[in-house]
Order: structure tokens, then C-alpha cells, then sequence
């Protein structure tokens, strides 16, 4: 079984750590952003103090009491609610709407300045009245406490204009303005002489709203029918004060709600009273001036007994005609309850029909007085019935106590329930980590070019002759200009960077073919910054200090960076207006010589197609034993191209995870076009990966066998390769 290589596209835990160790500064950073966000916010948010009440919704709502007086009229009353439907209540615009205007809530005075809210220094403004006129509630008011003790305060209009000023507090003060009236009181206000607040006047509707969304209501475990009622406020008593407005709000709600069924049926009762005691009495004068006028008339027992008889059956109709209405407030006429008492009332009043045929058969006089005492009957149940529910439903009117009671009322609370500051300091602590992580993994992913000389060497063909790693030095991660500057191999300031020029130096030695004896090399890069000026000079200086005699050629005619440009150099010769010997300078030590860019009105790559840049090449190798071209970037300017049939050997600089690899074999197969003379790459500013080579801190971070790799078995690797051609 072939073991799967490890690909580019993926890292492992051991990567990742070592990722985020090499940019710990930058995540530092982050954090420290975390925490100052964090710190800020803190600091201006303003406390929030937090309050609750407790409701119990009992299973019935009457209380015994009034359950007892009200007999079955009572049962018929007393409806169960469950907890889901009081929480629904307590939160409607019915009982909210109530407690916003109760409460001033639609009223609001800000605090408007910035450093008393960052140091929590803000003043306090209770408003108890404030009518803005219509048209100027969008604008912006604003009261401004005045005074030495802030006892006192004025109004400025969204003009500009104090329309009130010095009014006391609980003092109502009118002034017109814009054709209306602008009305004010102040219930209450702590402040510092100079302290400003926004007024602003909203609906009782939308204060009801906001109200809604900051109430908590809950059933507190499942079917105990115990409720909790939470609101935070910036004032610990106004946080009390809505809470307790809000229960017993709901309270008397509750109340008038339970007790409205009674009202109306007692309403009605007492409106039908007056009509029912008109006929009782009418009804007895009648029977009395009939008696008057016939005189006094015996009945015997038969006559007694039918006369009760009729009227405990028409008592009995009356109370079955009750309950029948009753029965069809929640049931409908074919229900079977409703149906029973229809057809017991028809068997009364057949019997009753039965009783009034028979009393046909008495004499004329004793059934005139039958008939008038029964009337007399009739009325007088009918109206003593009525005065018994009228007293019934008084008594449930003034005894009701709905179907919730308040527990617990809210108290002021002394410590603030949020922000908790520790808490928003941590989260965003923690916050800052993560986007310092996360920006860290999305750099890389983004700097997705090319790292493993393994991969390189396999999609081009072409050997990786040293990697150079990223050096600790602060001068040279400057990435600042080598004009004038010492060589860095030469300082010793960083012993990694000055032993990969080493092996550079030696493996560069036994690529070149070995008929040359005065090798003319050719360092490129892809684009500008990679390093290849670095490369250039620190490459000469390596083999001037080993005895060699080497010449730097500038070949940057554009914009050169290795020496002076205002004194005359490559382009003057090129030109033919100086010559060699008088344009290069010794620089730094004894073997290193330098030849600048010069300076020319024509384009470098006009002097470039010209012969004389071979015949300065034939020159310079009868003179110096090592000549190094530094040229523009190969994807900006073709100076490069014009330059590297003329040269022995190429390298072509890349800086580490900064070029795709795409980008690399095009510009690679462009380059061998013109020249199939042998070369390398070197992969500059490397950084330091597990499992990739380079060196890391101290010690050579590659792995001995990688070091092996490049030190010795390369050499040999390296030995008559071609630039971009066949192995």
C-alpha cells in the first residue's frame, strides 16, 4: 500500500500551533483590541436595575365566601384560568397601556452628555407631565438643570431659545409655542448645575410596547400557578414602582373582569325591579277592591289546595325558565341539557293547563278571587325571587376577589443586575482571541503561493538551490533599500541567514558548468520585492570574503538600488561614455567590487538589444573571477530576458508563499525560450513550518535529513541541470 502524501492545501494540529505561535503579537493585538471594546462598553452601559413580583392564579376564581352566598348562581359565575392565559394578560396592551400612562412612560428626559454617562456621573429627570406641541415632537428639546444645587431647571427650543427657565420642580409650567401650548412638570430630578436632558414625548401605545419586550412573565415551575415578573430599569425604584403598577393593574382587571358577568346581570335586575313591583301591586288592589265590592267569601279546602297547587307550579316554571337562560349562555337550544328543562316546563304547564279547567267548574265568585290571589301569587314570587339574585349579586359585586392574588411585591434593589462588567470584559477578551485566530488562518489561506521545495522542483522541473530563512534581524525586515548599506553576511548579525548564503555559495560552485572559468550569473525575480537585490549582494560578498574577485552588476536601470545612481555606471558604459575601469567601485572589502545603474535618457532595454552588453560581459570575465547581474522583475519589464543568453548560470528568486504556482511555470517556460543555460531557484524569507525546511530560532529548524538534502545530496542533484529544460 502506497502511503498518501501530505498535500499543501492542509495543516495539522502541529502547523496550526506553530502558526499562531509565529504570529502570538498579532493575536496579542487583537485581544488587547477585545479588551479595550470591552472595557468601553462596560463602562457605558448603564447600570440596569432588575425587580420582580409574584402572582398566584388560584384554580377558582371567587372565593368561598361569595361561591357560598351566590349558591348555583355562584357556580355559574366562577370560571377557571388557566397560567398560559394570565401570563397573555399581564403582557396585553389592556393592562400595559394602563400602567404607561400611570407610570409617565411615554415621557422620557435623557441624559445627553457623554463623559457622565462614560464616568457615570448622569443626572436624573422624572417627568410627572410634558405636552410637546404635534408638530415640534420630532425636534429636539432640551431641559438644562440650572441652580447651585440643580434644584431648578430650563427649557431650550429646538432653536436654540430657553422658552422656560428657572422652574422649580413640582411646579406645572405653560408657555405658547408654534401656535400650541408646550406644558411641563417635573416630579423629580437629581443633577449637577449645567447637566442637559433630551425631552421627548411619545404614544402611550409605544411605551406599552417597549414595555412588552422588556417584561419577563413566566409560570415558575409546571402547573404551580405561581407567575414571575421581571423588569430591569436604570432606577432601582422606577423598577419597582412599573412592576407593582403592573400588578395590581392586572389585579383590578382581574377583578372588574370576574365580576362584569355580575354587574350586568345585577343591572338588568335592578332595571326590571320597579315594573315587577308595579304589578305585585296592582295585582293586590285589584284582588282587594274585588273582595271589597263582593264581601268576604268562604272557600273551602278544595279550593285552598288548588290554589296552592297553581302556585307552587308556576314557581316551579319561573326557576325552570331561569335555568333554561342560563343553559343557553353556554350551550346551544339542541343541546340535551337545554332540551330537559324545555320539556319539564311543558309538563308544568300542562298540569297547569289541567288546574285551570277544573277551576272553571267553581262558582263564578270563588274563581274571579281564584284567579286574582293567583296573580297576587305569581307576582310575588316573581319579585321576591328577584330581590334575593339582586342581593346575591351584590354580595358577590363587593366580595369578589378575583382569580389571582400578589404574593410577593417588588422591592428596590441596591445592586445592579447588568452590566455585569467582568463578564463583558471576558467575553470580549475571549472575542478578540478568536478574530485574532481566525485573521491569522485567513492571511495564510490567503497567502496560498507556493512553500514546499518538494512541490516547486516537481511542477517545474526545476532544482530549489537554498532556502533562505526569515531572519529575527529588525534591520533587515525593514525591507528598505541595500544602496549603501553593508552586505549583511558581512555584520554576522544573524549566523542563519549568513550560513544559507554559505551553502548557497557552495552549491551554486557545483552547478556551473565546469569548462567556465569566469562565470557570469544572473539573479531574477518574479516581481519586486522578493528579495533578489538582498540575494544579489549578499551572494557576491559571500564569495568576495572566500577570494573571489566579484563584480555586482546593477542592470536595474530604472530604479537602481545597490549603488548611487547619480554617479555614472552600467548605463554610461553601455552608452559608450565611460568605460569600465572608471565606473566600478571598490564597496565594503577588498575583493567587491560594484557597478551601478548609471543614468540615461533612453530606455534600458534600447541599451539592452545593443552588442555592448556582451562585449561588457567578455570584459568583465577577463577581469574579475565571478560577475552577478541584479536585473528588474522578469513580470514588469523584459530586461531579464534581454539579459540571460549572455550569462552562464540563473537564479531565480521567489520569497516563500507568495507566488502561485501557476504564475511560476509560466514565467519559468517564458524564460526558456531565450536560454537554455543551466539555473536554479532560491526561495527567500522563509518561514519556519513542521515538516517544511528552513531554521527556527537557534537551531537549524530543518530536519537533519532536509539539511542533508540541500547541503550535499542537491550538489551532486545539481550537476549539469538546465534551466528549465530536460534533467
Amino acid at each position: 500500500m502506497v502511503p498518501t502524501m501530505r498535500t499543501d492545501n492542509t495543516i495539522t494540529l502541529q502547523e496550526a500551533f506553530v502558526i499562531l505561535w509565529k504570529k502570538k503579537w498579532t493575536i496579542l493585538l487583537f485581544v488587547l483590541v477585545g479588551a479595550l471594546i470591552g472595557v468601553g462598553y462596560a463602562m457605558w452601559a448603564r447600570p440596569q436595575y432588575s425587580s420582580d413580583v409574584l402572582l398566584q392564579v388560584n384554580g377558582k376564581g371567587a372565593s368561598s365566601k361569595s361561591t357560598k352566598a351566590m349558591g348555583e348562581m355562584g357556580e355559574v359565575l366562577d370560571v377557571a384560568s388557566p397560567a398560559d392565559a394570565e401570563i397573555e394578560l399581564i403582557k396585553s396592551r389592556m393592562v400595559l397601556n394602563t400602567v404607561a400612562a400611570e407610570e409617565h412612560l411615554h415621557l422620557k428626559a435623557v441624559p445627553v452628555s457623554f463623559w457622565d454617562r462614560l464616568l457615570h456621573q448622569e443626572g436624573r429627570m422624572d417627568l410627572d407631565s410634558l405636552y410637546i406641541p404635534v408638530k415640534m415632537r420630532i425636534e429636539k428639546w432640551t431641559a438644562v438643570a440650572v441652580g447651585e444645587d440643580g434644584d431648578a431647571y430650563s427649557v431650550i427650543a429646538p432653536d436654540g431659545t430657553s422658552v422656560i427657565k428657572n422652574a422649580k420642580v413640582g411646579e406645572i409650567r405653560s408657555v405658547k409655542y408654534a401656535g400650541d401650548s408646550l406644558v411641563i412638570k417635573v416630579g423629580f430630578m437629581l443633577a449637577k448645575e449645567g447637566q442637559k436632558f433630551a425631552l421627548k414625548q411619545t404614544s402611550t401605545l409605544s411605551a406599552a410596547r417597549s414595555l412588552m419586550g422588556a417584561l419577563s412573565v413566566a409560570e415558575r415551575g409546571k402547573k404551580t400557578g405561581i407567575i414571575t415578573v421581571r423588569y430591569s430599569n436604570r432606577y432601582p425604584d422606577r423598577a419597582a414602582s412599573i412592576l407593582n403598577t403592573i400588578a395590581k393593574t392586572y389585579l383590578r382587571q382581574n377583578i372588574e373582569m370576574r365580576s362584569a358577568e355580575a354587574e350586568k346581570t345585577l343591572e338588568f335586575l335592578e332595571s326590571q325591579l320597579p315594573g315587577v313591583k308595579a304589578k305585585l301591586d296592582s295585582a293586590e288592589r285589584v284582588l282587594a277592591d274585588y273582595r271589597y265590592k263582593i264581601g268576604s267569601i268562604d272557600m273551602n279546602s278544595e279550593t285552598r289546595a288548588h290554589i296552592s297547587k297553581e302556585n307552587d307550579l308556576q314557581r316551579q316554571i319561573i326557576d325552570l325558565e331561569q335555568k333554561k337562560q342560563e343553559a343557553l349562555r353556554l350551550f346551544k337550544a339542541e343541546h340535551p341539557s337545554v332540551v330537559t328543562l324545555v320539556k319539564r316546563q311543558n309538563k308544568l304547564r300542562s298540569e297547569l293547563s289541567h288546574l285551570k279547567k277544573r277551576a272553571e267548574k267553581m262558582p263564578l265568585s270563588q274563581q274571579e278571587v281564584l284567579r286574582l290571589q293567583e296573580e297576587v301569587a305569581v307576582n310575588s314570587e316573581i319579585y321576591t325571587n328577584m330581590l334575593n339574585n339582586i342581593q346575591q349579586l351584590r354580595v358577590v359585586r363587593v366580595g369578589e376577589v378575583g382569580n389571582v392574588r400578589i404574593v410577593d411585591y417588588a422591592q428596590i434593589e441596591s445592586v445592579p443586575s447588568k452590566p455585569k462588567r467582568l463578564n463583558i470584559v471576558t467575553c470580549a477578551v475571549a472575542a478578540g482571541f478568536m478574530v485574532g485566530i481566525l485573521f491569522v488562518f485567513l492571511v495564510y489561506m490567503l497567502r496560498n503561493g507556493a512553500r514546499s521545495a518538494t512541490e516547486i522542483e516537481r511542477e517545474t522541473g526545476v532544482n530549489v538551490l537554498v532556502k533562505i530563512p526569515l531572519s529575527k534581524n529588525k534591520m533587515l525586515r525593514r525591507k528598505k533599500s541595500v544602496f549603501n548599506t553593508m552586505p549583511f553576511v558581512l555584520r554576522k548579525t544573524d549566523a542563519q541567514v549568513t550560513e544559507a548564503f554559505e551553502s548557497m555559495m557552495t552549491a551554486v560552485k557545483f552547478s556551473l558548468p565546469s569548462q567556465v572559468e569566469h562565470p557570469v550569473i544572473l539573479v531574477m525575480g518574479l516581481v519586486s520585492g522578493v528579495g533578489k537585490s538582498f540575494v544579489s549582494q549578499n551572494l557576491a560578498a559571500t564569495m568576495a570574503a572566500n577570494g573571489k574577485k566579484v563584480l555586482l552588476i546593477d542592470a536595474d536601470m530604472r530604479r537602481g538600488v545597490l549603488h548611487d545612481r547619480s554617479k555614472r555606471g552600467l548605463a554610461d558604459v553601455l552608452l559608450g561614455t565611460a568605460t569600465l575601469d572608471a565606473t566600478v567601485q571598490n564597496k565594503y572589502m577588498e575583493n567587491f567590487f560594484v557597478l551601478g545603474s548609471g543614468r540615461t535618457d533612453m530606455t534600458s532595454c534600447a541599451l539592452l538589444r545593443r552588442d555592448a552588453m556582451d562585449q561588457l560581459l567578455k570584459e568583465a570575465r577577463q577581469k574579475f573571477d565571478m560577475v552577478i547581474v541584479d536585473t528588474p522583475p522578469l513580470n514588469l519589464v523584459t530586461d531579464a530576458e534581454l539579459i540571460c543568453p549572455l550569462v552562464d548560470f540563473s537564479l531565480f528568486v521567489l520569497r516563500y508563499g507568495c507566488h502561485r504556482m501557476e504564475d511560476i511555470k509560466e514565467t519559468l517556460a517564458k524564460i526558456s525560450r531565450y536560454s537554455s543555460k543551466p539555473g536554479a531557484i532560491v526561495l527567500n524569507h522563509c518561514e519556519y513550518e513542521p515538516g517544511h525546511y528552513g531554521y527556527y530560532e537557534k537551531e537549524y529548524y530543518c530536519k537533519k535529513q532536509d539539511y542533508k538534502r540541500f547541503s550535499l545530496a542537491s550538489l551532486f542533484f545539481l550537476l549539469g541541470s538546465k534551466f528549465g529544460g530536460k534533467q
